[in-house]
């Protein structure tokens, strides 16, 4: 062991920072006995210095090391009682991640050490397991995250211009042509960022970047995780994603997206942790403070509570492990740069003892704070614990997934009985579950499809999962994604077949992105990737999930353009305020009017009919809206799910006309100025201006 001179250090900030000329180590353990920080060799393999923290204030150890410089390896042991009745699962065998660092050089090499228990013992977890972890870890690395920034500046969008794209790093740039692919880097690459350009997206959605681990029985399937949903570490970029390992590769690429305008909103996991259940492995939360950083079971704290189906549930009562929580955000938001959130299963944060909490400790922390309460926060509005679905009950400013409209939409175009009126009631912003409290329109992020799912084009291709790469005998993923194979189940080379999908396709995109609310795009929707209808992709990394560009359907991708410049181009379509078929000051028009084909009003009993097909409705700026806002007349979209119809258009005022510049049955179609009928194809989606002429 090498000689190390340690020194009291602070407790203020806990991690390990640089200072100029050593390093300050803190750690967060409340019922731990003491702590030792462990240095490594530049290589990892060797142990070089065992060091224990020399001061405790509060519950949080420290200690400094001068002349320690960023690059060095290090990690924790921690001494305590190993008392699983108890909650208690200590272990200095075990050598232990730091929840805030911001540099991991891996990932666990699975191996019977990494557990704190005998996992062949009969009573499994009450044992102990003295094997030492340490050659099995990765290990942290001290950092300075400082970065050259320039004049870097967040592109600010407003919720109502917001267009999001979800994406996967490797997924998004594996099968790209550029330096990097599957990397970081390369979604700083310019045919990444062009794409993005192109179609005219705001946003690009990153599916977990936080360190996350490959678990065990996917390793022993020789799968891996994908998507990312099983975090170790809350500060530290994936390393799979670094091609040299510098995290200044991340801040790199949101420096050069901002620069085109696109923010960066990152999909973060707080609801549990890789560990699992009690059954898990120990690499860094458990080991540190099982008791502290986990939600246990009251009357039995050997059991973790499992409200995320991943084994265990964050302790965010704890106000430490809150704290974490909280200082990850902002220094995601401070460090790197990026734009806003998507919580994963937000309705575990919200729950304490008493259920579902919207103004509970976590939301009330965010809301007040002064970084956090300004960027983008996104919530995934369920999870499988008691009164886990929590649509529309998040406070502002969240907004939250919406699957009744995906649900919705999919069913309506699949041609199910009764679905006209629901469809009103998504393309209108779900005012049922939204419009309270002062949220916004924009409160619902509207989609078709996501990473959790089938694709757009499985949507229309088949007409149940096909989920046996995952090995799971295609139990695993939803029972009901409402799809449709149109006649053929997977790929045909039958023409008709493959237009009405097209088709199919086009309306379902055009619904989502003429409807009010936040629209969200997946990654690939818009090119026609297929899964080969495996809905539930977390452990295929592969080209079954990598966007094939070389096949990329350009027709769609073309279509999907012009579906994003139109919205941006219409703000009615994208308005803060509900409409409500309310008088507007300006005229004395409704804000929001049904239309009968027929071209009459609708009425109550037209919306009981089961098989009403067609949802016509004109758009007008909310009533309430200040002169500022109201910038332009109407938009009459008709949705048509079933045969051909001759829709009757309101008479336009003296001076205007009706003119369609959507028309999902000829996507090519330039702006046609109408009569006063209008022909719409079946199965199609019509959308029309009200413009002066020329």
């Amino acid at each position: 062991m090498a000689q190390y001179t340690m020194t009291r250090g602070r407790y203020m900030r806990i991690g390990a920072e640089f200072d100029g000329d050593g390093v300050n180590f803190a750690v967060f353990s409340e019922h731990a006995t003491g702590i030792d920080l462990c240095l490594f060799s530049p290589d990892g393999a060797r142990e070089l210095a065992r060091l224990p923290l020399p001061e405790r204030t509060g519950y949080v150890w420290h200690g400094r090391v001068p002349g320690l410089v960023p690059g060095q390896l290090y990690g924790y042991r921690a001494h305590g009682p190993y008392a699983p009745e108890q909650g208690h699962r200590f272990n200095p065998h075990k050598l232990l991640l730091d929840p805030y660092a911001k540099r991991i050089t891996g990932h666990p090499r699975w191996s019977e050490a990494l557990y704190g228990y005998n996992t062949a013992a009969k009573s499994q977890d009450l044992t102990f397991n003295t094997r030492d972890s340490a050659r099995f870890m990765p290990k942290c690395v001290v950092e300075d995250p400082s970065f050259h920034w320039g004049n870097d500046r967040p592109p600010a969008h407003t919720i109502a211009q917001s267009v999001i794209y979800e994406a996967h790093v490797k997924g998004y740039t594996a099968l790209r042509d550029v330096h990097h692919a599957g990397h970081f880097l390369a979604l700083a690459s310019d045919e990444a960022v062009d794409h993005l350009l192109d179609l005219g997206v705001t946003a690009i959605e990153l599916l977990p970047v936080q360190a996350f681990l490959n678990d065990r029985f996917l390793v022993d399937r020789n799968l891996t995780n994908y998507w990312g949903y099983q975090p170790i570490g809350y500060f530290a970029p994936e390393p799979r994603y670094m091609s040299t390992g510098q995290i200044a590769e991340f801040q790199h690429v949101v420096k050069r997206l901002h620069a085109a305008g696109i923010e960066v909103i990152l999909d973060v996991v707080y609801n549990h942790t890789g560990e699992g259940s009690e059954l898990g492995p120990t690499l860094s939360f458990r080991g540190l403070d099982n008791r502290s950083y986990y939600r246990l079971v009251a009357d039995n704290p050997r059991h973790c509570i499992n409200d995320t189906g991943c084994g265990n549930t964050l302790n965010l009562d704890h106000p430490m492990v809150l704290r974490m929580v909280m200082d990850s955000l902002r220094y995601w938001v401070e460090a790197m740069h990026v734009d806003g959130f998507r919580f994963d299963l937000a309705s575990t944060l919200a729950r304490d003892d008493n259920g579902f909490q919207p103004n509970g400790a976590f939301f009330a922390a965010i809301r007040q704070d002064p970084v956090l309460s300004r960027v983008k926060l996104i919530a995934e509005p369920w999870d499988i614990g008691p009164g886990g679905y929590q649509l529309g009950a998040y406070p502002h400013p969240f907004l939250e997934w919406n699957d009744k409209f995906r649900d919705g939409v999919r069913r309506f175009w699949r041609g199910d009985d009764g679905l006209a009126r629901d469809l009103a009631t998504r393309i209108t912003g779900s005012a049922e579950q939204f419009d309270h409290s002062g949220r916004s329109a924009t409160s619902s992020v509207n989609f078709i499809s996501a990473h959790d799912g089938m694709t757009l084009r499985d949507l229309v291709s088949y007409s149940r999962k096909h989920n046996e790469a995952n090995k799971e005998a295609n139990h695993d993923g939803h029972g009901e994604d409402f799809c449709d194979n149109m006649g053929h189940e997977g790929p045909t080379d039958d023409p008709a077949i493959s237009a009405a999908r097209a088709q199919r396709s086009r309306n379902m995109l055009a619904t989502t992105l003429l409807s009010q609310g936040t629209p969200m795009l997946l990654a690939g929707d818009e090119i026609g990737h297929t899964q080969k209808g495996n809905n539930n992709t977390y452990c295929q990394d592969n080209e079954l999930t990598w966007l094939d560009w070389s096949r990329a359907d350009r027709g769609l991708m073309a279509f999907t353009r012009k579906l994003i410049a139109f919205r941006t181009a219409h703000p009615i379509l994208r308005q803060k305020r509900f409409l409500h078929s309310r008088p507007r000051d300006a005229d004395g028009t409704d804000d929001l009017i049904w239309w009968h084909p027929s071209g009459r009003r609708m009425t109550p009993e037209d919306w009981q009919d089961p098989e009403l097909a067609n949802v016509c409705v004109e758009f007008r700026t909310a009533s309430g809206t200040p002169e500022y806002d109201d910038l332009e007349y109407a938009i009459f979209v008709i949705f048509n799910a079933g045969s051909e119809l001759h829709v009757a258009l309101p008479h336009p005022p003296e001076g205007q006309i009706w003119s369609r510049h959507i028309n999902t049955a000829e996507p090519e179609a330039p702006p046609q100025t109408l009569a006063a009928i209008v022909h719409v194809p079946a199965h199609s989606v019509s959308a029309l201006v009200l413009e002066g002429p020329g």
